[in-house]
This record gives C-alpha cells, structure tokens and sequence, in this order.
C-alpha cells in the first residue's frame, strides 16, 4: 500500500533489526507490527523512543489487538495512532495525510472552471496545470498533531466518563424517586425531575468545556515547553561544536609549540655545544630526546662508516655504543616527560635525568633494520670487521660536554644543549693490523 504511494520503504524483519537499522538511517516514519519474534512491539517502540536521535520520528502501531486499553499503552509510550490488521487503503491515506507525507488535498483539487483561450478564434479550453508542492517534513507540525490526538482522546475518555457518571446518578434519582402526582387543569411547573436532568446537563456541559481548556491550555505550554527544550538543545549543540572547534585549534597550537620548543633546544645544543670534530676511526651521532638510539640517522651514519671502511680494506673492530644526556624534564610519571622549555630555570624543571632511555632495554634499542645490517655486514666480510655492541650500562667516557654549574639564572634551555650533545650513538672503528 505504501509503494503505491511512490514512498520508499525498508523491511527489517525483528525489532533487533530495526533498532541496528536506526543507527544508520532516519526515516520519515516507522510502521511496526505488535507480534514480533524476540522483542515485541511495545518493547520496541519504548526503546526508540527512549532514543534522543529516534525519539522524534512517529511511529504507527499495526496489530490486531483491540480495544482502548493498548490504544492508551501505544499512545502512552509515544506512538501516533494503532493501525489494524484489516486496514484499509483510505485508512493508510489519511495516516500519510497526518504524517505530512502526501501533498495536501486541496492542492490536488482541480478549479471546476477551466480558462478558455481564443485560437483562430474559436474557444479552446486549456486544462490548468497542477501545481503540487513536494511535501516537507514540518517537526512543529507533526508533534501538534500529536498532541492534537491525544487531546481529542483525552476529551473522548472525559465525555464518556462525565455520560457514564451523570447516566447513573439519573438512574439512581429514577429508581428513588415517588410516582408522580395525577395531573391537573391548572399548568404545573415542570417536574423537578426534569429539572434535576437539565441542571445535571448543564453541569455536565460545563465541566465537559472546563476539562477541554485545561486540557488545551495544558497543551500549549507543553507544547511551548518542547519548542523551548529543542531551542536550547540547538543552542547547546552549537555551542558544543564551537568549543570542539576551539579545543582542537588549541591542542594543535599546543603541539606545534612544544615541537618548537624541542626542535629549537636540540637546535641549541647543536650549535653551542658542538661534538668533537669526527675522525677516520670515530663518528658521533646525536640522538633527540625520545628517539631509539640505533635507529633512524644512524642508521645511515653506520651504514656509510662501514662501507668506508670495508673500501678502505679495514681489519679489526668496530665498537658501538650509546651515551644518554641527563635531559631538563617537566611532566610526571603517569602522562610522561618532555624537554622544558629553553627559558624556564632549571631549579623549576620536574625531572634531570633520561627516563625514556632508561626504560628501554638492549633489544628495544635497536630497530630491527639496524640489526639486519650488522647482521649483513658479519655474513659478507666474514670475520674481516668485528662488530661489537657495548652495553648501554657502561656508556663511553670519551668526548663527554661538560654541564654547565647549577645557579639560579641557569636556564633550561643552556642546560640541555649538553645533555643533547653527550645524549649520542659513537662508532669507533679498531685496528687490528700494525
């Protein structure tokens, strides 16, 4: 009945189906069945609606079920109306009238006057064209409905009770009341019956139209309260997405100013305290802070010292070694640690010392490219060029930057250029030819 409509539908089979399927999709209305394996309806339509992101999408019920009480149960848990079993097409129509998924009646009506035009100058009628807005979703529209439906239900129950209550104490002054006196030639008043039956009419009259407008005054300032409750949860939504926006800006700020700060104090230390001048038989790497010592630049840097000296004809022993540099640090244990900044005093940094090459141990020194190519190296020059790897334990003496003396105008940035100096990677290469 739907497609015949030209509207989209999707099946999903379960109520489990159905709710994986909301994750991804929103559509213009949701038709479910009440029986359903696993999950019934009712479960069903409480879960989507407990949903901020589905709780606005209406939901027609379809089941064979009858009766006021799951009509009430339906709409109490925030469906829009109960379809039977044996619907109806005019029944389906009306639903997408309701659900503003249909252009409205009145826009398909054609004039009953059709224009004439004059061609050669005999009348000819002109059929007018139609002019059919595509429908728009309209959310204010849809939940007035709604609350216009279970207003309407709301005044039917009250009527029905006001009748029922007013229908019984009728009977019950009926059954209490005396036979009535014989008539008389002169015009008597009406009975007080009678009366009674128009007082209690009216009265019941009046609470009808008092329960009507409480019931309609309540409605509008649940309605206002809606509009206000969507209003702030934009306002809300906004804000959140400028703050996200600006916490991001921050954090990028935020990084870029701390590799900054590090590339600036290696920098630093690259050229105010530079190493020894390299030899034929030495090389010295620096490593930054953070970095696994062979790995990397030094990589390269012993891969171009061997192949130097294997054309060379070099025999004898290549030492490698790592020194670590004692690093100004601020941060803590938990978030980890990081070079101060180059104008902080060095009495105010968190931490002296290298904890990240303290935790690391022989294995994680070394990348597994860089020991691929001592591995390569000891296989081709067979036994020609020792390779030996010293303990990060015993770091080498040679070569060592001093530090500079601990006063109160030391600053952080003067203390690390030394320690990135000595925090290095040496290849020094041994002959064992005279």
């Amino acid at each position: 009945m739907l497609e015949k409509y030209d509207i989209e539908v999707d099946m999903a089979d379960a109520a489990e189906r159905a709710i994986e399927y909301l994750q991804h999709n929103r559509p213009d209305a949701i038709f479910m069945d009440q029986q359903m394996p696993g999950m019934d309806g009712l479960e069903a339509l409480k879960t989507i609606k407990g949903n901020p992101q589905t709780a606005m999408i209406p939901i027609m019920m379809y089941t064979s079920q009858e009766g006021e009480l799951y009509v009430g149960q339906a709409r109490a848990l925030g469906a829009l109306g109960v379809l039977p079993k044996q619907v109806r097409p005019v029944d389906v129509s009306k639903v997408l009238y309701e659900l503003h998924l249909l252009p409205d009646r009145r826009d398909m009506n054609e004039p009953a006057l059709a224009p004439v035009e004059l061609i050669g100058g005999a009348p000819v009628e002109v059929m007018p064209t139609k002019n059919v807005a595509p429908p728009s979703i309209d959310w204010g529209r849809r939940v007035e409905a709604a609350v216009k439906d279970q207003t309407v239900d709301l005044r039917r129950f009250i009527v029905a009770s006001l009748d029922s209550f007013a229908s019984r104490i009728v009977s019950d002054l009926n059954h209490n009341a005396a036979p009535p006196a014989p008539p008389e030639p002169v015009a008597a008043p009406p009975p007080k019956r009678e009366l009674l039956g128009w007082w209690l009419g009216l009265a019941t009259a009046c609470l009808i139209a008092a329960a009507f407008a409480a019931s309609w005054l309540l409605t509008r300032n649940e309605l206002a309260d809606l509009r206000a409750q969507l209003a702030s949860l934009s306002a809300a939504n906004e804000e959140l997405q400028r703050a996200r926006s600006d916490l991001t800006a921050t954090v990028k700020d935020l990084t870029a100013a701390v590799v900054g700060a590090n590339n600036g104090a290696v920098g630093s230390a690259a050229a105010g305290t530079p190493p020894p001048p390299p030899t034929a038989n030495l090389r010295i790497e620096q490593v930054p802070y953070g970095e696994i010592p062979f790995d990397r630049s030094r990589l390269d840097a012993l891969r171009e010292f061997l192949a130097k000296l294997e054309s060379q004809g070099f025999h004898g022993t290549v030492r490698i070694s790592n020194a670590a540099g004692m690093f100004c640090l601020t941060g803590n244990p938990t978030d980890g640690f990081a070079p101060a900044a180059a104008n902080l005093p060095v009495s105010k940094c968190d931490l002296i010392g290298n904890p990240f090459e303290d935790s690391l141990s022989n294995q994680q020194r070394e990348s597994l490219a860089f020991a691929n190519l001592i591995a390569g190296v000891r296989q081709r020059v067979a036994g020609v060029i020792n390779i030996d790897m010293e303990s990060a334990a015993t770091p080498p003496p040679r070569n060592t930057v001093p530090y500079p003396a601990r006063t109160e105008a030391l600053t952080a940035g003067e203390w690390n250029r030394a320690a990135a100096a000595n925090n290095r990677v040496e290849f020094a290469a041994e002959s064992s030819s005279p």
